[in-house]
């Protein structure tokens, strides 16, 4: 098999997969930007909403599990209200969260952090970094 064929099985892959964890369809976006234009986290991210979709649809998954967007959506639900096609895009950047999160690849590591940093830090956030060590 080809190095063309291989990277297109991938990308075939990973749109398959982004599809199937958020119950929606890639295509229908048609990028008119308005789940951007209304999205009050957009201008803090470096990928925003509808430039997501499409990083999605081109299947650019290194860049977009690389992404702090990913991680910037407050789950506000005002792309999802706001887009023509009825695409919740809300679903789509949680799946991609799910599947950075399935390969275990953390922003940091809870274990590393200084003991001061870790006085300040609100018990949960110990609670939920260190389950990913255990399960």
């Amino acid at each position: 098999m080809s190095t063309q064929m291989s990277r297109e099985a991938e990308t075939r892959a990973f749109i398959d997969k982004i599809e199937s964890l958020s119950g929606q369809n890639l295509l229908a976006c048609y990028q008119c930007g308005k789940c951007s234009a209304g999205c009050p986290m957009a201008k803090h991210m470096d990928i925003p909403p509808n430039q997501m979709i499409r990083y999605v649809q081109l299947g650019l998954k290194k860049d977009l599990l690389a992404s702090e967007s990913i991680w910037m959506c407050v789950s506000c639900l005002t792309c999802n209200s706001r887009c023509p096609k009825g695409v919740r895009i809300a679903e789509i950047i949680e799946s991609l969260r799910q599947m950075h999160l399935r390969v275990r690849n953390d922003f940091f590591d809870v274990r590393k952090l200084p003991s001061d940093v870790l006085g300040d830090l609100p018990p949960i956030a110990l609670i939920g970094g260190m389950r990913k060590f255990t399960s």
